[in-house]
């Protein structure tokens, strides 16, 4: 139940948003005021175990207002080791309203902060500036987990009254840079300022990309477009910028990757209400693509259940490599075997590192892609082709090719066509992973590993194989194994090249 600051009992109503039920509680009212003057109202409550996954607090704005503040705290009790504690996220919507899809959001930080502002000439990081209108605003509440004593919560919304200001017409990156024509350009596709829970600023998040030796990124904060218009004095001739979010369901993530400047996405959804359909063609409608992100990890709400039908590409490497990354890599070998033999698209790969804070590594790893130009579609272009690479860092470079015996080739992500028992010879060059071995992996499995590379980190590998024998030839740069028959960690992966049989092979 909610409790306002005068002790009275809020009502609250069960209602659904188009998608996940939601509850709604008493509405929070303010009286007009002089210019100057504040107000504040603060709403307590506790929110029971399996709780809805939104809960919105309507506040009835009057005209006049300058500022709305809201801060928040709520419980974290003891738990019983391996039981769930206490989380709440939170954000806002304005008087447009909170329809899924719809035009009221305002902001959301989720766990990341206790407060946060609205004003038309400023916002708090993860919130979008604009005027404070009259009408009913609501603040969402997001229970992630819950105790099983329960959430309790306190907010205090402080409303400040006056003259407005003036909003600020945002300025977004160019959507090029300067590029060195048809070439191989390394970015990282997944990164947190302090716009949702990251700890950098955009100016710090591009002076790293930049030592990591970086040609583009992406701007993927947890469900919010508030940076989009914070990157424009990061970029630069020597840095494309792209812009996208990160949407952050209850079940899975995936990253918008390269939409249009102010491109919001919802993401207040689960698998079973049958929405992401929807959100992935807006993203793509918006010129962006759509990649599920750590399909594998183990944070809650991350592991992802949507299926891959929506999906423009995969990450599979997810910052520094650990187990979830490994099964990430094999489920995506499946979808490469499920794809030759039933003789349909496949879905490429790539590498983020996700980070948020130091010690997290910007462009570790990161996704190496062959495109026409260092610009936005051309990126977008190479990697929904599937023509690039992760590498661990700037240091490892590396080039695949297939060739048949009349000199027919192909690189990364392209298809070589020659008759089914014709002799394909695939050759790997490798600099920058000294005592890697190499793997290269088919749809049969792997069926060649190198000697380590010598201390230099350079070499070549030869294997020949035919059509008949391997539909497709991947390679994967495996660090020296700490102990027992496992593989080591990756230093880098490829997409792969696919071996068509010609019909009067």
């Amino acid at each position: 139940m909610c409790e306002d600051s005068h002790g009275g009992l809020g009502r609250r109503a069960l209602f659904v948003t188009g998608a996940a039920a939601a509850l709604t509680l008493g509405s929070v009212s303010f009286a007009s005021a002089a210019d100057g003057g504040q107000e504040s109202r603060t709403v307590r409550g506790t929110l029971p175990p399996g709780s809805p996954d939104f809960v919105y607090v309507p506040v009835e704005v009057p005209a006049g207002v300058r500022e709305l503040k809201v801060a928040y705290t709520y419980d974290r009790p003891s738990v019983p080791a391996g039981t769930m504690g206490n989380a709440l996220d939170i954000g806002v919507f304005d008087d447009r309203g909170t329809e899924l899809g719809g035009r009221g959001f305002r902001g959301w930080s989720g766990g990341a902060r206790t407060e946060f502002f609205i004003r038309a000439d400023d916002a708090t990081p993860g919130y979008l500036p604009g005027p404070v209108r009259e009408g009913t605003w609501h603040i969402a509440l997001g229970p992630y987990t819950v105790a099983p004593q329960g959430l309790s919560y306190e907010i205090t919304i402080t409303l400040t009254h006056g003259e407005p200001g003036e909003t600020a017409e945002p300025v977004y990156p160019p959507e090029r840079a300067k590029g060195r024509g048809r070439a191989w350009y390394r970015g990282d596709c997944h990164l947190h300022s302090w716009h949702s829970d990251g700890r950098r600023t955009p100016a710090e998040i591009g002076e790293l990309a930049r030592a990591a030796g970086l040609d583009f990124i992406n701007s993927s904060e947890h469900n919010t477009h508030a940076a989009h218009a914070h990157w424009a004095d990061v970029a630069g001739d020597d840095l494309l910028v792209m812009l996208g979010e990160e949407i952050t369901t209850r079940n899975g993530h995936v990253v918008a990757l390269g939409t249009d400047p102010g491109t919001f996405v919802d993401w207040r959804y689960r698998a079973r209400d049958n929405r992401f359909g929807r959100f992935a063609r807006q993203i793509r409608r918006a010129g962006g693509l759509v990649v599920p992100a750590h399909p594998h990890a183990t944070c809650v709400g991350c592991n992802w259940k949507f299926g891959f039908d929506e999906a423009d590409a995969i990450e599979v490497w997810n910052g520094p490599y650990t187990p979830d990354d490994e099964v990430a890599l094999a489920d995506w070998d499946s979808m490469l075997v499920a794809s030759v033999r039933d003789g349909r698209g496949w879905l490429p790969a790539m590498g983020s590192s996700d980070a948020h804070r130091s010690p997290d590594a910007v462009g570790s790893p990161q996704t190496v892609v062959l495109a026409d130009d260092l610009t936005r579609e051309a990126i977008q272009e190479g990697i929904r082709a599937g023509r690039c690479y992760v590498a661990e860092s700037a240091r490892v470079a590396l080039s695949l090719r297939a060739s048949g015996a009349r000199g027919e080739h192909a690189g990364i992500g392209e298809r070589l066509t020659v008759g089914r028992d014709t002799p394909v010879t695939v050759r790997l060059e490798v600099t920058g992973a000294p005592r890697c071995t190499v793997r290269l992996v088919t749809d049969q499995g792997v069926l060649h590993t190198s000697a380590p590379l010598p201390v230099s980190g350079s070499g070549v590998v030869e294997w020949r194989t035919t059509p008949s024998y391997a539909a497709y030839v991947r390679a994967e740069l495996r660090h020296e194994a700490a102990a027992g028959p496992l593989p080591g960690p990756l230093a880098a992966f490829t997409n792969p090249i696919f071996l068509d049989r010609r019909a009067d092979g």
